[in-house]
């Protein structure tokens, strides 16, 4: 009985599944901007990611990646795509499933979200596109921290 106590206590992190749940590619300027010799596009990278919880130990965490590439007010590209993964979390407290999946679970799904979007910018006709690393770990925290200032500031005007 002490055994199956300790067991259900056990901390357990499983991919149950990665996939793709939204994708889109958009070149308004194709063909056009193949002909132009003078362009250098200003791209915009935008990252957000999202947790819901399926079921029991069960949470979907999904990763949304925004490329934007503009030359002044014209878009040249724009790239979207939500990089979704079924994760089997257990044995964890409120505050660390939340550190897990703003954090961890994102940096796992970012592989693939980021295959996907180079590949697609290069299928587009455009010049390979890298997206850097990420710091998951520290936007999370950046993250909680400006949320704490909210509270704080909140809390301070009532």
């Amino acid at each position: 009985m002490a055994e199956e106590k300790q067991k259900g206590n056990e901390k357990r992190i499983a991919v149950a599944k990665i996939y793709v749940k939204d994708f889109s590619f958009e070149s308004p300027q194709a063909p056009k901007i193949f002909k132009s010799d003078k362009w250098s596009p200003q791209t915009n990278l935008n990252l957000r990611s999202t947790h819901t919880r399926v079921d029991g130990d069960l949470h979907e965490v999904v990763l949304t990646i925004t490329v934007n590439a503009k030359d002044g007010d014209k878009t040249i590209f724009l790239v979207e795509i939500q990089q979704a993964g079924l994760f089997e979390l257990s044995g964890y407290d409120d505050a660390e499933r939340a550190a897990i999946t703003g954090s961890y679970c994102p940096g796992i799904l970012f592989p693939y979200a980021r295959e996907a979007v180079a590949s697609t910018i290069q299928r587009g006709g455009f010049p390979e596109f890298v997206l850097q690393p990420i710091n998951f770990d520290a936007l999370y925290m950046q993250s909680q921290k400006q949320g704490a200032v909210t509270l704080a500031s909140t809390e301070e005007k009532h």
